[in-house]
């Protein structure tokens, strides 16, 4: 799959001529997908087992910052894009995620449809099917609720941005629960992702800062992690207000962390993973829900946090993995958008390149 735009940039918001990827935003992003993985992972274990381990307690301390920052960043090239006529929009932001929804969707039903039959009936298994196009179907929701944002700040360009921060804002802050996944979480999330949109020039600077001065930003990351673990372990971080002020905080962290390491060139594998996100995301259940069944039912490991980290790491190389033998047995179209399914013509992969 082609790597989405994370363009090279210095001193604020990049040029949309740039050509070149941001080596902190890969590894930002190679930091929130592994947690993505690690949270439906290790809950995933405690949830079959009936008891937590170990790995409780990082899934929890990330669970503040883990999606904002990962929306954030999805907003974050928006500027140099929202301009561009809606077909061209459309392709890039709408059909692009919705033709791996339908593949991927498809394929986690193909896997799921005997349990589900035997629990129901196959007529059953078909409505289930129609209704994943409604509400999101398991891991998925991201993807589709994506292009939903990318839409709806395209829509809105005239309103004053204030307005939609303050209203997305309380809408997080209200706790929508409609029991539909997708108008949950875009109340709950859009306000991430409008935000990478609306302050993407201060994300840049903040970057440049944590470049410029490491000392100072490795201080400021102990001062968040204390404070993000107080409140996680006392409860204060599922509080109104308090979560918003801790998914921005959280998001700012993960940022200043990718600047870092992008910094000192460590950890590598992380900006790989960042690079093909979407890849580790769309293919990681296989193996996780496989790595998981095999661990429980044979009992081989019994510490119960050891089987969580385990699953996590063969979850995200396991879809890797995935995505290199679909390369190497033509079935590239599980990854890569095959050219029938544009409506605007392609654009070059970007190359990464470390900001100045």
């Amino acid at each position: 799959m082609a790597p989405s735009g994370t363009i090279a940039a210095s001193g604020g918001l990049p040029k949309a001529s740039a050509a070149a990827r941001v080596d902190w935003v890969d590894y930002a992003k190679g930091i929130c997908i592994v947690m993505v993985v690690m949270m439906h992972s290790v809950l995933g274990v405690e949830l079959a087992a009936g008891e937590t381990g170990f790995m409780h307690v990082a899934v929890a301390f990330a669970k503040p910052f883990r999606m904002p920052d990962f929306f954030l960043i999805s907003g974050l090239f928006l500027p140099l894009v929202i301009d561009r006529d809606w077909r061209t929009y459309l392709d890039r932001k709408v059909v692009h995620f919705a033709y791996f929804y339908v593949v991927w969707v498809t394929i986690q039903f193909g896997f799921k449809a005997p349990a589900f039959a035997a629990a129901a009936s196959w007529r059953d298994v078909g409505l289930l099917y129609l209704e994943s196009f409604i509400e999101p179907f398991g891991t998925l929701w991201f993807i589709y609720l994506l292009p939903i944002f990318f839409v709806v700040t395209k829509l809105t360009r005239r309103v004053p941005p204030l307005a939609i921060w303050l209203v997305a804002a309380a809408l997080e802050t209200a706790r929508i629960s409609t029991g539909w996944t997708a108008i949950d979480e875009f109340c709950a999330r859009f306000v991430y992702f409008y935000s990478g949109y609306l302050f993407a020039p201060y994300v840049f600077a903040l970057s440049d800062r944590a470049r410029k001065h490491p000392a100072l930003a490795l201080a400021a990351l102990a001062t968040w992690a204390l404070v993000n673990a107080g409140l996680v372990a006392c409860g204060a971080s599922e509080w109104k207000i308090v979560s918003l002020v801790l998914g921005f905080a959280g998001a700012c962290a993960i940022i200043t962390t990718g600047t870092l390491l992008a910094r000192a060139h460590w950890c590598n594998f992380l900006r790989f993973c960042g690079e093909h996100s979407i890849v580790i995301y769309l293919a990681f259940f296989l193996p996780m829900a496989a790595t998981r069944t095999l661990l429980l039912r044979t009992g081989i490991i019994p510490d119960i946090g050891t089987v969580s980290l385990i699953v996590t790491i063969v979850g995200v190389l396991g879809s890797l993995a995935i995505w290199q033998a679909a390369l190497r047995l033509n079935a590239g179209f599980l990854f890569e958008r095959p050219d029938a399914f544009w409506i605007a013509p392609k654009k070059a992969g970007p190359v990464l390149q470390a900001a100045e």
